[in-house]
């Protein structure tokens, strides 16, 4: 193998930032706990936008999701955009993505088409047959459903075929299955799930590149813990539902908050005036819920997580195995946070509180970064493709708005940050909003409304006294919005330096 630093990223999908055993949360990650205590845990990681499109864009362009485009679901990264991808090719590289993209949405038009949207999302010959760079990766095996959707297909599906899992189609739902009632105990055999499609494929992977001596960058994208909440046996009934913690609304806790906020604890919401188009919202309706029933999907929860975990630990000890950890960067994140039962919620949406946009992160390399260190230094998911770059000695492009973590990564400094921006634009008219957050406070402004809000989070680190309102912090909201303003202006984009005075 070349001496060259290698990239392995691991991501989930929708997972609690706390969800993890090291962190002294009750579901069980031995994998991932082994990969903290070898190397970094960040406790104040920020996806830039919360929901899957946005983010993930994000992370291959290090651009936040107001320059690169896909600003919200339903949206496409434009083929037109550069990703980090294109800078490892050009450096020597081989790039692969196993798992999920989402890049592009389920549907497509003449004007903006999707590779990821029906047909071409079942069409199995074409994705045999498909061999072209996809977004800067020279090499990719995608899949598009979470659990059971009706979305199965392309890489996956292929690879469900080869295993002689000739009946695939009965484990999902309609139009492509016959499983339309299936709750928490998934009627798929493990040996076919897509987790251990990822893990298999990650691993083959790994020995390709030891094999012919190529240095790599290799994202590992698996699709729980997403909801729905299925899991194969025996991880399904993994957790008791009467021993986890269900967490619930404080009573009043909403009066100060945006109308809806509100909304969400009706029985029949009335949600239209926030829709400016023929789309929907994610999270606009009603959050009530039953706390039995929720204590049972949090099981399931975490059971998706301690599988994918089981999952993670294979691929990591197969780098191990082949010799190639001291020259791989791993990093472990999440898209973005989810809510079972925090503040009267359960699913994701416009809810800028922790529990959606901070997500999970372990960096590691043994020998290069701190081992067993757990950091509070800002992150944010925008900084990882400049970062990665940095790590491989590989030029950082000018339009790139992340910030180089490489020096906290490594431990030569305490932090490059002193705030993360979450922007969320999901409705074209009426929910657009953005998120200022710092050591302390955090501060969230949305487009033409005069309400907000504004969180201690060191006196109130649970978020039930929005101080928007408060009239003695009054100074304080001007100051963070100033603060706002200022970081928007430095975060522009540059697509080149300043090379002659006129």
């Amino acid at each position: 193998m070349p001496d060259k630093t290698n990239i392995l990223l691991i991501t989930s999908d929708q997972q609690h930032w706390n969800t993890l055993s090291c962190i002294g949360s009750e579901v069980k990650t031995p994998n991932l706990d082994r990969l903290a205590s070898r190397g970094t845990l960040y406790r104040r990681t920020y996806c830039p936008n919360p929901t899957c499109t946005p983010t993930r864009a994000s992370i291959i362009t290090g651009k936040y999701p107001s320059q690169h485009g896909a600003y919200s679901l339903g949206t496409k990264l434009l083929e037109s955009e550069h990703t980090v991808g294109e800078d490892f090719t050009a450096a020597g590289y081989r790039t692969a993505l196993i798992g999920k993209a989402h890049f592009q949405p389920l549907h497509g038009t003449d004007e903006f088409p999707s590779l990821e949207s029906y047909p071409t999302l079942q069409d199995l010959d074409f994705w045999r047959e498909f061999d072209e760079p996809f977004y800067g990766f020279d090499h990719i095996e995608l899949a598009r459903n979470h659990t059971d959707e009706a979305h199965v297909g392309q890489h996956y599906a292929i690879w469900l075929e080869e295993k002689a899992c000739d009946n695939w189609k009965d484990y999902y739902r309609p139009p492509t299955g016959n499983n339309a009632d299936q709750k928490r105990k998934w009627e798929i055999p493990e040996e076919f799930h897509y987790g251990t499609w990822i893990a298999e494929r990650s691993c083959e992977l790994l020995e390709q590149y030891k094999d012919n001596d190529e240095p790599f960058f290799l994202w590992s994208s698996f699709f729980d813990p997403h909801p729905r909440y299925l899991a194969p046996e025996p991880w399904d009934t993994m957790y008791n539902p009467s021993d986890v913690t269900v967490p619930s609304i404080v009573e009043g806790e909403h009066e100060n908050n945006p109308p809806h906020f509100k909304l969400t604890q009706t029985k029949n919401p009335d949600f239209g005036s926030y829709k400016s188009s023929g789309q929907g919202l994610h999270g606009f309706g009603s959050h009530l819920h039953d706390k039995q029933e929720l204590a049972k999907d949090i099981a399931c929860y975490y059971g998706m997580i301690s599988l994918m975990d089981k999952h993670i630990g294979q691929i990591v000890g197969k780098l191990e195995a082949l010799g190639l950890a001291e020259n791989t960067l791993v990093i472990f994140t999440s898209d973005h946070g989810h809510f079972y039962g925090h503040h009267g919620l359960t699913a994701k949406g416009a809810f800028h509180y922790e529990d959606m946009v901070r997500v999970p992160m372990i960096v590691s390399q043994p020998g290069k970064v701190p081992e067993g260190k757990v950091s509070d230094s800002l992150q944010s998911l925008v900084d990882y493709a400049p970062s990665f770059l940095s790590a491989c000695d590989i030029d950082i492009p000018h339009p790139m708005t992340g910030v180089d973590q490489t020096d906290v990564w490594y431990g030569e400094r305490e932090t490059v940050r002193d705030h993360c921006i979450v922007e969320n634009h999901h409705d074209p008219l009426t929910v657009h909003m953005k998120t200022y957050v710092e050591d302390r406070y955090k501060l969230t402004v949305y487009y033409q409304r005069d309400y907000g809000e504004l969180f201690d989070l060191k006196e109130d680190p649970k978020e039930v006294n929005n101080l928007w309102y408060a009239k003695d912090a009054t100074g304080l909201k001007s100051e963070l919005i100033n603060k706002l303003l200022f970081a928007e202006m430095g975060k522009e984009s540059l697509p080149m330096p300043r090379v002659s005075g006129a």
